[in-house]
């Protein structure tokens, strides 16, 4: 596998962008709740651990759903405390109040809850209305606050939905408030089926902070369907969000969305930013070859650009590694 080339990308700043972008990685639970094949918790538990050891500092490590749900995630109680020694933050996904209670059993110090801005996809993922889905988080962000977790609110199809087409901002940031007040710490707004553009990026966070909502609570999950997660995350940049999710090697997608591709490649990110002077603690080299290593064990080369660069012609990402 090749290195970067010193000095490659040369940074060159750009005024009103931020100094520093904390990077929620999801590749581990985004990443690979989509697979068609298990992967064995060992794998998993490694994957983490050379995440962290590429200097990602927040690795969203699993989902307390039910197995029925996401079997590809089931092995929750197994791989949580795999890698609870690791001095990163750990997230995961909590549904209900039997997640939380499963989480909360095994340490975890940061949850996340999901909702919807649509109520096709809110049927489609939880069964429920938007409201009923809100209703049900309610005693959930509040016993994690009582135990003082902290709390992320997941935001799907925030830019268009597979059924209802596109959604209005309005709509978006009524969902967002409901999140925020019910006690969320931080949101992610995701583009769940990759629709989103530079345009409406700017115009969803503009209205979500001239209603009060900080920036610095607000992230953004972008996914690469139309190729335009790099050009959404930079206009998020230009707006004052520091916090960007990604998923190494652009692993994922969504079960519930059939159109949905994989995520941001956490390395096509890193490229971008390392060229922009912003800095994220991650060194490029070791996560590449960890998405080389990830792709060898599904089987399959990395959908990264910059992954493929690195890795070079000569890398087989099918070979062990």
């Amino acid at each position: 596998m090749n290195t970067p080339v010193p000095g490659l990308p040369m940074a060159v700043p750009e005024q009103g962008l931020p100094a520093r972008v904390r990077i929620h990685e999801v590749g581990a639970r985004d990443g690979l709740q989509n697979e068609k094949a298990t992967v064995p918790v060992e794998v998993k538990a490694e994957f983490v651990r050379r995440l962290a050891g590429a200097g990602l500092t927040t690795i969203e490590a699993t989902s307390f759903v039910h197995p029925r749900w996401v079997p590809q995630l089931a092995d929750a109680e197994e791989l949580f405390p795999a890698v609870a020694d690791l001095p990163v933050e750990l997230p995961v996904l909590v549904p209900n109040e039997r997640g939380l209670d499963r989480a909360l059993a095994l340490g975890a110090r940061r949850v996340a809850v999901f909702a919807s801005a649509t109520e096709s996809f809110a049927r489609a993922n939880l069964n429920r209305t938007v409201d009923e889905a809100l209703a049900m988080f309610a005693p959930v962000v509040a016993r994690a606050k009582a135990a003082d977790v902290h709390v992320r609110g997941y935001l799907s199809m925030c830019f268009g939905d597979p059924w209802e087409g596109a959604v209005p901002v309005e709509q978006v940031v009524r969902v967002c408030r409901a999140l925020r007040e019910m006690g969320c710490d931080e949101l992610s707004l995701g583009d769940t089926i990759g629709v989103a553009t530079p345009g409406h990026v700017s115009a969803l966070l503009t209205a979500l902070t001239g209603t009060g909502v900080p920036v610095d609570v607000l992230g953004v999950h972008f996914h690469d369907t139309y190729g335009q997660a790099l050009s959404n995350t930079y206009t998020a940049l230009r707006h004052g969000v520091t916090t960007v999710d990604a998923s190494a090697g652009g692993l994922g997608g969504c079960p519930y969305a059939k159109s949905a591709t994989g995520n941001l490649a956490t390395e096509d990110l890193v490229w971008m930013l390392r060229g922009l002077g912003i800095d994220t603690g991650v060194d490029l080299g070791s996560l590449v070859a960890t998405s080389v290593w990830m792709a060898a064990r599904l089987g399959r080369p990395s959908p990264s650009r910059t992954v493929r660069a690195l890795a070079g012609p000569g890398d087989d990402s099918h070979q062990e590694q």
